[in-house]
């Protein structure tokens, strides 16, 4: 099983090959060839382009990442994400600012100062992530595309394409952390719904 390809489609839940590629650092052509091979083996299926896990896959899926998690140093990853958690807090505070001003009224973006103010935030915080997000990417090769997936979105973001910032459906800042979280529960033997009842949760 390609781990990597399977576990990019979980994440995204549907994804086309160029969406898969972009999540796992492949060309185009190498996701595709790695999509068809999981579906000829029924761990995926393709509908009009676009392919999501089986049932069976997803079963075939969390196997593998248990073994994965069984080769890394618990006390790594659990260090690691406890690190992790107060930039997440912090994330979660940039995106309320830059949806909402003054408490409860929606941002309509036509303060740019406003905005650049929440946005020299965001370029802050990810300044004092990149040594985790390089041990991060350390832990297992699968996790390696990380770093480059976040300086991509941040780079169109800077170039002032703000929506980039939480751009749905695409890999925007927020995209990529929601599955970088995602991932770091895993591998941490946690559940999401156990981290949202500790208030961790996106």
């Amino acid at each position: 099983m390609d781990l990597a390809v399977m576990q990019a489609v979980r994440l995204k839940g549907m994804a086309t090959p160029d969406v898969v590629a972009a999540a796992t650092g492949r060309s185009d052509a190498d996701a595709a060839e790695a999509l068809a091979a999981l579906a000829a083996a029924g761990d995926v299926q393709e509908r009009a382009g676009r392919f999501r896990v089986t049932r069976e896959g997803r079963d075939r899926l969390d196997a593998e990442l248990a073994q994965e998690r069984q080769g890394v140093d618990a006390g790594t990853v659990k260090s690691l994400y406890e690190e992790f958690t107060p930039f997440n807090t912090r994330l979660k505070e940039i995106v309320h600012r830059w949806q909402m001003r003054d408490g409860d009224q929606p941002n309509d973006h036509s303060d740019s100062a406003y905005d650049q103010g929440v946005l020299s935030e965001l370029y802050a915080l990810d300044e004092d992530l990149k040594s985790l997000f390089s041990r991060i990417a350390g832990l297992v090769p699968r996790l390696a595309p990380y770093p480059g997936r976040f300086a991509s979105a941040l780079e169109k973001v800077k170039a002032g394409q703000h929506e980039w910032l939480l751009k749905p459906l695409a890999d925007s800042y927020h995209t990529v952390w929601f599955e970088l979280h995602e991932d770091l529960i895993g591998l941490a033997g946690l559940s999401r719904v156990q981290e949202a009842a500790e208030g961790r949760a996106e």
